[in-house]
């Protein structure tokens, strides 16, 4: 940490004196803690000391070892090693400075002790120092000067350089050539600190004494022993050319970008010769051929041209400077330089590193680090910015640490019943453009505890049991879920003391603790208990135990179990209840109705009538659904005067129960006839002899009435006739007689009225007597009163009315 003058003098003036020197202790200590390094020579060997790092930082050799400590560098090598039982750092491999860091100077690497627990890092850098490994080599073994025999002395010649690998001192110093009767050498310093050989005429050349001249070029650098390099210069005496190629500027600068496609058109250089002929004839090299100069860049010969032979990458070289050299016919020459800027690109995709994971973590707990990780990415400016997100639909967040590291920590509480497992993915993307991005997965499994209690499918159940079942009948089954997972999950039921105290649960039910089957202990009567409600508890085997409950009803289904029983007409062992039916009672007339009750409930108490037996089958019936006994036909003196019927009550159940009744029903002529109780030994002869004597009487009468009927019909026809042959002076209507309906009414003590229609009708080929039809009630039983309706035939002087039979007549 750096701080300006002023800012230190502010400071001063702001805190007191004793503040001040530990502010100015602090502030050196930690510039000094930014700048700590280690020096180690290349070529060192494997394991030699390099430091005590357990000293340097202040941390014991245990604690070093307990708090997990390593040693992380950037270009993630492993150029070093840290001995945990001494705290030594040790040379893991020889360095090889020049494949490290190539004439980059001084070669820094930095890297990281990081120590895990808890989270600290500490910075170093690691200068790799030069050896004097190298010794300089030139590009070619022989060089070639084409030199004109009146070139004046002073003339200076450049010459190719040297190259060594080493850097510093270990680099070329100077130069030397040999023998130096007409030249000297000068060392000339470069822009990027190389040194350039030029070749200095002390005097003047004579092509005529001596054609050629050849030198031995020495290159020596300033090593401990010095190591040198030679070369061979051959110089050619050339006849006077006294133009040699100029270009047209002397320095070219181009930048390129790193991507671009080979062939690529990178500049071209030209120059210019005043010569004619093949004195003016311009060709164009390279100056020295450097190797990564040739093997990335072509130059042609004729038009200057340059272009890319070899992809470029701005992360290795940034930068290409080179000479070009154009020579005329007879060997005259000029140089330029050309420096070619690569321009980064954002091709290279971010790196993550992940240090520490952890894959399980408990539910319910605060803040937890879930993974360590680095990033880097080697692009530079904007493209070597990075952003690390995760997405959003987790509850984990991103913290950063120290440097480029950072933290994947939860956001709060997770709960596993809502989510079990997170894969993470962290995403690296630059800031390039197009921007590069890197993921990575990270799966985290959360572990649960118990903190659900068991839930039941239902709050509550009504279970149906149908009575008369057998002991230890299973009636039906509870259903708790618990959404925690292993012991936390397994659930036990019990029932719960009941509400009711009179309840006799314990007796009545049971249920299995392992799966909530539930059973029924002893048989369950319908009549006795029709329904009853508990509750039901379920508790899992966490720690603490967690439960929960649920009310469960037990309706009992009726059964079949109850015959019918009949209330009306009473069935007690005395005499059978006596029912009376005029004989003037029609079809449909309600002698009485059976009253059934059955014990049962639904269709096990729905009962049906039926005539099961009669005295006399066809003349009285039973309805099905209310028990009426009616007659089936209209009654004669003919039916016997006592009738014995009985009547089968049966339920809808399966199967079906049943009971019968024994029905009296007497005969009578009318309800003023005083009722005597029947006989028991009956004189049955005294009983037919008066029927004999009514049937007798009943038939004279209607014989002598239908008799009276055909004399006053054959007397209309005569007299009709007589009208129309005296000329029609006189015409009946059509229907002579109509028909004349007669309401025949009681004392009113019957149950119903009747009504009774005669009519004479005339052109149906027989006269017809019609008598005692019944008109039915309704259904509720109510009697409709029918007026008495009298019809006069017109013209004849008499009339057909209704009569009212008294209950003393015949």
């Amino acid at each position: 940490m750096a701080f300006g003058v002023g800012e230190m003098e502010a400071e001063k003036q702001r805190l007191p004196r004793p503040r001040q020197v530990l502010l100015l202790f602090v502030m050196l200590s930690q510039a000094w803690a930014e700048q700590k390094g280690y020096t180690v020579a290349e070529e060192t060997e494997s394991g030699s000391f390099v430091a005590n790092l357990a000293k340097d930082v202040g941390l014991g050799v245990r604690e070093l070892s307990w708090r997990r400590a390593r040693v992380i560098f950037n270009n993630n090598e492993n150029h070093l090693q840290l001995n945990l039982h001494t705290g030594d750092l040790q040379v893991n491999e020889k360095l090889d400075r020049e494949e490290l860091c190539g004439p980059a100077e001084p070669c820094v690497l930095y890297f990281q002790v990081l120590l895990e627990e808890p989270l600290e890092v500490y910075k170093f850098k690691l200068l790799v120092s030069d050896i004097n490994d190298n010794s300089p080599v030139f590009p070619e073994a022989e060089m070639i000067l084409k030199i004109m025999e009146n070139t004046p002395p002073g003339t200076v010649f450049p010459l190719k350089n040297a190259q060594d690998l080493d850097v510093g001192v270990n680099n070329i110093q100077n130069y030397t050539i040999y023998p130096n009767s007409h030249f000297h050498v000068l060392t000339h310093n470069g822009s990027e600190g190389r040194k350039y050989p030029e070749l200095v005429l002390d005097k003047s050349l004579d092509r005529e004494e001596q054609t050629e001249l050849r030198l031995t070029l020495t290159a020596v650098d300033g090593g401990a022993p010095p190591k040198t390099g030679t070369a061979l210069v051959l110089i050619d005496i050339l006849d006077i050319n006294d133009n040699a190629p100029e270009f047209a500027q002397s320095l070219y600068q181009v930048q390129i970008s790193e991507n671009s496609p080979l062939e690529s058109l990178v500049a071209t250089v030209s120059a210019t010769d005043l010569d004619t002929g093949i004195n003016g004839e311009i060709f164009y090299s390279f100056f020295y051929s450097d190797e990564e100069i040739a093997k990335t860049f072509a130059l042609n010969e004729l038009t200057g041209e340059i272009k890319i032979i070899r992809k470029l990458d701005f992360e290795k070289i940034e930068s290409y400077e080179m000479d070009i050299k154009a020579s005329d016919g007879i060997g005259l020459s000029g140089k330029c330089t050309v420096i070619i800027q690569v321009l980064d690109i954002n091709d290279n995709v971010p790196e993550l590193t992940v240090v520490s994971v952890l894959n399980h973590i408990p539910e319910n707990s605060s803040e937890i680090t879930v993974a360590l990780f680095s990033i880097q990415d080697r692009d530079s400016g904007e493209n070597g910015r990075m952003v690390c997100s995760i997405q959003d639909d987790v509850p984990f967040m991103l913290k950063p640490s120290v440097e480029n590291f950072y933290r994947l920590v939860t956001e709060g509480e997770l709960d596993r019943e809502i989510r079990a497992e997170y894969n993470i993915t962290i995403t690296v993307t630059d800031l390039g453009t197009p921007s590069l991005k890197t993921e990575q997965n990270i799966t985290v499994l959360v572990s649960d505890v118990n903190d659900n209690a068991p839930a039941f499918t239902q709050t509550s159940y009504t279970l149906l049991v149908q009575e008369n079942n057998s002991p230890a009948l299973h009636i039906g089954s509870v259903s708790a879920t618990d959404r925690d997972s292993g012991t936390n999950a397994l659930v036990t039921y019990s029932l719960l003391p009941p509400d009711d105290p009179h309840l006799p649960l314990a007796s009545l039910v049971s249920i299995n603790a392992d799966n909530g089957h539930l059973f029924a202990l002893r048989s369950l009567d319908y009549e006795a208990l029709q329904a009853f409600e508990f509750r039901v508890g379920a508790t899992d085997r966490g720690s603490p135990a967690l439960s929960s409950e649920a009310l469960v009803r037990v309706v009992v289904v009726d059964d079949n179990d109850n015959s019918p029983f009949v209330l009306y007409p009473l069935q007690n062992g005395s005499g059978p209840c006596t029912e009376l039916v005029p004989r003037a009672a029609e079809a449909g007339y309600l002698v009485t109705k059976v009253v059934a009750v059955d014990g049962d409930s639904g269709q096990n108490a729905w009962l049906s009538f039926q005539l099961l037996k009669a005295t006399e089958p066809g003349l009285f019936s039973v309805w099905a659904h209310n028990g009426e006994v009616r007659t089936a036909r209209p009654l004669s003196e003919r039916d016997a005067a006592k009738h014995r019927l009985v009547v089968l009550v049966k339920d809808n159940g399966e199967p079906p129960l049943s009971a019968t009744v024994t029905l009296q029903v007497l005969l009578v002529d009318g309800f003023s006839q005083p009722y005597l109780p029947l006989p028991e030994a009956a004189p049955d002869q005294v009983q037919d002899d008066s029927l004999t004597v009514y049937l007798v009487i009943a038939l004279a009468s209607v014989s002598s009435l239908f008799l009276f009927s055909v004399l006053l019909f054959v007397a209309v026809r005569l007299c009709r006739k007589n009208r129309e042959a005296s000329g029609g002076r006189f015409s009946l209507p059509e229907d002579r007689f109509l028909g004349h309906l007669g309401d025949i009414s009681g004392t009113r003590t019957l149950s119903q009225s009747y009504q009774y229609e005669d009519c004479l009708r005339e052109g149906s080929g027989t006269s017809e007597f019609k008598f005692l039809n019944s008109i039915m009630p309704n259904h509720h039983g109510a009697v409709n009163d029918v007026e008495e309706k009298s019809n006069f035939v017109k013209g004849f002087g008499f009339n057909l009315k209704s009569v009212e039979f008294s209950e003393n007549s015949g």
